[in-house]
């Protein structure tokens, strides 16, 4: 039988709430109840500013998280952002009300982590955006992607790191999902000194982690390279969730490929808006990406 082609929602959508949330940072939710009806952690939709050629293109941002209605039901979709693009600067000037072109939902979402005691998520700058929901899902706080909520793991800890204190977004979302918090800033202006990955290391040294824990991380490709070698080193599974630049999303334009190891030894580009954003860490050939 062939498969089922996923269902992809094209339209203009008003947007419902724009606020920041740190430096540079911002949450913006608009009204999609189809969308967020399907839309699971880990996938992502496509946005672009209605009525113009510039920027032309689409930009991809990770599902943040769903709001609900007065019914319990997803009624819309959150995104977090930062103003570092054409884009991404343009957005901030769009008022509640504002329409917004969207496509989506697109990618793959996070596996299903039912048996694991414990779930790290390691997020890097704007990297923390899938991981609200994920938390969320695998805790049993919320159904994601049409199924009921239900728990998955026992346990959730955030390892979240940025540039400097005023870059932290959602720490109260996170707390609220029921992840315990692990902090570390690049300026020691808050938290750990230093990277997020050695604070996961030095955790995972001192036994505050556990043994039977899974990782999951996004963010820059420095520190998930990191990641992944810290999940080989210790033995550990870990996905990780890409954040190459997409144009198209839906795997024409073949602008957002990445290496990935095949059966034999030898490596293949994949298309991480189709076959990703999230990939095992052990099919990655990170070492070979700059």
């Amino acid at each position: 039988m062939t498969p089922t082609a996923p269902v992809i929602e094209v339209g203009r959508f008003p947007i419902t709430e724009h606020v920041p949330i740190a430096q540079g940072t911002w949450r913006l939710t608009f009204s999609a109840p189809g969308l967020a009806r399907r839309i699971a952690p880990g996938q992502f939709v496509m946005v672009r500013a209605p009525d113009r050629t510039d920027p032309l293109l689409g930009r991809a941002f990770a599902l943040y998280d769903t709001t609900l209605d007065a019914d319990g039901q997803p009624d819309g979709v959150a995104i977090v952002y930062c103003s570092v693009g054409k884009l991404t600067n343009l957005l901030p000037t769009f008022p509640v009300g504002a329409m917004i072109e969207v496509w989506g939902p697109l990618g793959r979402a996070f596996p299903d982590y039912t048996g694991t005691e414990h779930l790290v998520v390691v997020a890097g700058g704007i990297g923390q955006t899938p991981f609200v929901s994920l938390i969320r899902r695998v805790l049993g706080q919320k159904g994601y992607g049409g199924q009921p909520a239900r728990a998955e793991v026992g346990r959730v800890t955030c390892f979240y790191g940025v540039r400097s204190a005023d870059r932290f977004a959602g720490l109260d979302d996170f707390t609220a999902a029921g992840a315990e918090m692990h902090l570390a800033t690049d300026d020691g202006t808050r938290g750990y000194s230093g990277s997020v990955t050695e604070l996961l290391t030095v955790r995972h040294q001192a036994g505050q982690l556990g043994g039977a824990i899974r990782l999951a991380g996004c963010g820059p490709e420095p520190m998930l390279r990191a990641l992944a070698a810290i999940a080989e080193r210790l033995e550990l599974p870990c996905d990780l969730s890409l954040e190459t630049p997409m144009a198209c999303g839906t795997g024409l334009c073949f602008t957002c490929v990445t290496r990935v190891r095949q059966a034999d030894g030898s490596w293949d580009y994949r298309r991480v808006c189709v076959e990703g954003p999230v990939f095992d860490a052990r099919q990655l050939v990170l070492e070979c990406e700059i």
